[in-house]
């Protein structure tokens, strides 16, 4: 089987993170990682807290801790919030490890031996209120493009463009609101994206076919504008430090690089923290290092359309750079926004549902249902709570999980605590046989094309099928006629619980927890099946005739109209 590398968009340590940010990259690619595990393929799932940059220390100085240590505290509250999504990382690593300032030492010196690194002397904003030049992200204004007149100084976050701070029109300090800005001189690395720039539409001609459209026509985007060089370091206490070996004026005067240069080299630095803490594992440059063994690797990225640009253009054009056979994306999966009634969710304006806010509202299922099967790809989608509710209680309360609790209840009470033997199976068990894998396969087609609403509506259509089987063959009928009628009763509720099992292992990537409730309900020896096959899904027949099982808890409890006005009020439930 093919082996898969698979990463998510970095989450900024500062702050919890909502839920447009949860199905924009990390829940996407929890359930693809998943499906692939169940499938039999060789999978490495790798994420981190991208922890460099300003904020962090801005947002550690406001707690008044340590940049390290506070970095540090929010990396683990971050953990415990995924954790309690259930997303389940290989490695879950940190930007400011040791692997990764090492290995973006590494690539800053390669880049600079192939002659892809200049330094120069800038012009740079200085504030004069704050003490400190300000990097591209602590300026703020409007946006020259599009009018945003919140945009920074490295991307409008509306329109997506690059910029740089003395694009902006009306600029100030992010910091302290100051305007009195002033430019001062200062030497900087920058990397020369503009001698690179043939290599990389060659290289995105090539791969970028497959991709999403969004993905692939932001990539293009930049690139008929063209690239531009690229300052790569920044006048900061935090980060990673710049080589003194290869640039010691510069590392005396405490530069450190950008954090958008050292971020996506962390999907490195984390594998190798992998490899560090699992000795036994495969050696981490076998997922990265193509003479080490990552030729046969596909790489697949997930992440919101702002963060295309980087991950499709600049980090390819930095590994390009070094010479060396590392890893590039084979298929990047990028996401619109999900809106909260029209706005954007926003960590900074507090706007929306944070994912730990969600998990103490409801059970992390609930929300990685709802999230996937509404999932932004081809358009932006929107959160609103009436929506969310009656996604849960059709889909969730009453397809599936009142589905689980009819049977299981229905044949404890009139045949005991074993699955039932029952007749032989008949025409509407074979007609429902050949329904289930041909909805098996419409599944996996989509889950294979990392095409996540059709695949929930396939996933759906599953296990509407089982509700339509028990409505037909209406077993509390049947069980009234006779001792044949008893007999097909037996039939039709053990049928049912195979489905029930079936259910169990294909919805595992959707909801990893009930899926584990499930199957759970049935004691059955060595029950290590990791998928399904088209024969086993025609013949339902995987549980034999007298395996225990008990009745769990209801799976998905139905949301009332208190728990929606409740929930308005408490979020908003309008555009504000």
């Amino acid at each position: 089987m093919a082996r898969h590398l698979i990463t998510s968009a970095l989450p900024y340590i500062n702050g919890i993170k909502h839920l447009g940010n949860m199905v924009g990259s990390m829940l996407p690619a929890d359930v693809y990682s998943r499906y692939l595990r169940q499938r039999g393929h060789d999978v490495l799932y790798i994420c981190a807290t991208d922890e460099h940059g300003t904020p962090a220390e801005l947002a550690a100085k406001e707690q008044g801790l340590p940049v390290a240590e506070f970095c540090a505290q929010a990396h683990d509250a971050q953990k415990a919030v995924y954790d309690g999504f259930d997303l389940a990382f290989d490695h879950f690593g940190r930007s400011s490890s040791q692997q990764n300032a090492e290995i973006t030492q590494h690539f800053a010196r390669k880049l600079n031996e192939n002659g892809f690194i200049e330094e120069r002397s800038i012009r740079q904003v200085y504030s004069p209120a704050d003490g400190r030049f300000l990097p591209d992200r602590y300026v703020e204004g409007t946006c020259p493009h599009c009018g945003y007149d919140k945009a920074r100084g490295d991307q409008c976050e509306n329109c997506t463009r690059v910029l740089d701070p003395t694009d902006l029109i009306d600029p100030r300090s992010a910091i302290s609101g100051s305007t009195e800005l002033e430019i001062r001189e200062t030497k900087h690395l920058f990397l020369l994206q503009s001698k690179l720039q043939v290599e990389v539409e060659a290289w995105i001609d090539e791969v970028a076919e497959e991709w999403p459209h969004l993905a692939s026509s932001i990539a293009r985007k930049w690139l008929t504008e063209g690239l531009n060089d690229r300052s790569i370091t920044r006048d900061l206490d935090w980060g990673v430090p710049v080589p003194a070996d290869t640039w010691p004026e510069l590392a005396a005067e405490g530069k450190v690089f950008y954090v958008w240069f050292d971020a996506p080299i962390e999907y490195i630095g984390s594998t190798k923290e992998w490899a560090d803490e699992n000795p036994a594992e495969r050696d981490w440059k076998s997922w990265w290092y193509e003479p080490e063994g990552a030729s046969d690797v596909r790489y697949t990225q997930f992440m919101a359309k702002d963060n295309v640009p980087f991950h499709s253009v600049m980090f390819p054009a930095t590994e390009m750079g070094i010479r060396e056979p590392w890893k590039k994306v084979d298929y990047l999966k990028s996401f619109n926004w999900l809106t909260y009634y029209g706005g954007k969710f926003s960590t900074s304006q507090k706007r929306g549902v944070f994912t730990d806010q969600a998990l103490a509202i409801l059970p992390a299922d609930y929300w990685r249902y709802f999230l996937i099967a509404n999932a932004p790809e081809s358009d932006d989608s929107s959160f609103t709570w009436e929506h969310f509710t009656a996604t849960v209680n059709k889909d969730l309360a009453d397809t599936l999980g009142n589905f689980v609790n009819r049977v299981l209840s229905f044949s404890k009470k009139r045949f005991g605590e074993e699955v039932p033997a029952g007749a032989a199976a008949g025409e509407a068990e074979q007609r429902l046989g050949g329904e289930i894998a041909t909805l098996l396969a419409e599944y996996e087609a989509q889950m294979d094309a990392l095409q996540f609403r059709k695949a929930a509506a396939a996933l759906r259509a599953l296990w509407s099928a089982g509700n339509s089987y028990l409505e037909e063959k209406a077993p509390w009928l049947e069980i009234k006629r006779d001792d044949e009628g008893r007999a097909a009763a037996a039939l039709t509720l053990r049928t049912a619980m195979n489905l029930i099992h079936l259910y169990a292992v294909v919805s595992e990537p959707f909801i990893p927890s009930s899926a584990a409730a499930m199957r759970g309900a049935f004691q059955l020896a060595d029950d290590t099946k990791t998928w399904v096959t088209a024969d086993e899904a025609r013949a339902l027949d995987f549980l034999p005739s007298g395996t225990p099982f008990t009745v769990p808890p209801v799976l998905f409890a139905k949301l009332t109209d208190e728990d929606l006005e409740t929930y308005k009020e408490r979020f908003g439930g309008s555009e504000e």
